[in-house]
């Protein structure tokens, strides 16, 4: 397994989880979840006119990513950043492809400009001032997992803080029909070298698929079969219980990334 990341901060959004302190006890099953619908809010980390631009995949994404940061402590400028989403901005992308199927076929330049995997990394790094470097990855079902394994090699091989987001909004039609789910979720992790204040994690790669989801409190099944992002949910109720734990996720090609907690 690797070396130790701890968890310096994290940011957390999903039905009936508004941010990570009225979260926390919902996880670990000290008050009742009581699921709400999640309106993204509106980022006012941005210019008013990029503001405006942003679709509600990138709203979630930097509401999370700016909560785990001040839970953090750390300068966002001074951040690496990962950014996972299966879906992207996919209300633009819809968008899109129906300007393609309309007779002119004109496509407008900000939607051109939102529709771009990175388009979070990207307004994340005007809002925060920040020149550093960044990772946009996709993983379908898996992105999680993916973009966790890739801001965990970053730490480990640079000794320096990353800041993990994975975010996705559900479809629109008539894609939602090809690929079902009604909840948003976004999770920001700040990753860094050695312990952190929120607990620690190390991966290994198993070459063996995941034998079964780990377990959620009632109610969280749902929520994790319909949005990609929530696969996170296992370690967000670990981190909640302040337990250790090794959990299992899948990974694309039947294998594995073991998650070895500790509070």
């Amino acid at each position: 397994m690797t070396p130790a990341v701890g968890i310096a901060g994290i940011g957390l959004l999903g039905p009936g989880l508004a941010g990570w302190a009225a979260a926390r006890p919902v996880l670990a099953g000290l008050a009742p979840h009581e699921p709400a619908p999640l309106v993204p809010p509106v980022p006012a980390l941005l210019p008013a006119t990029e503001r405006r631009r942003t679709g509600p995949s990138v709203r979630l994404a930097l509401a999370v990513a700016a909560e785990a940061v001040q839970h953090s402590g750390l300068a966002p400028e001074d951040l690496d950043t990962v950014f996972a989403s299966s879906n992207g901005e996919a209300q633009v992308i819809v968008s899109i492809l129906e300007a393609l199927h309309a007779p002119d076929g004109a496509i407008s330049p900000t939607q051109f400009h939102n529709s771009v995997h990175n388009a979070a990394a990207g307004y994340w790094g005007i809002a925060a001032g920040s020149a550093r470097s960044s990772v946009s990855l996709g993983g379908h079902d898996v992105v999680f997992a993916t973009g966790l394994m890739q801001a965990v090699a970053q730490v480990v091989a640079w000794r320096a803080p990353v800041l993990f987001v994975t975010h996705d909004v559900p479809l629109p039609p008539p894609l939602t029909a090809l690929r079902p789910g009604d909840a948003s979720f976004a999770v920001a992790l700040v990753l860094v070298p050695g312990g952190g204040a929120y607990g620690a994690l190390r991966l290994g790669y198993s070459a063996q698929a995941a034998t079964a989801e780990p377990p959620l409190p009632t109610g969280f099944d749902a929520i994790r079969a319909g949005n990609p992002a929530a696969r996170a949910l296992p370690l967000l109720v670990a981190l909640a219980t302040g337990r250790a734990m090794t959990l299992s996720l899948a990974l694309p090609e039947a294998a594995a990334l073991d998650i070895a907690v500790a509070p």
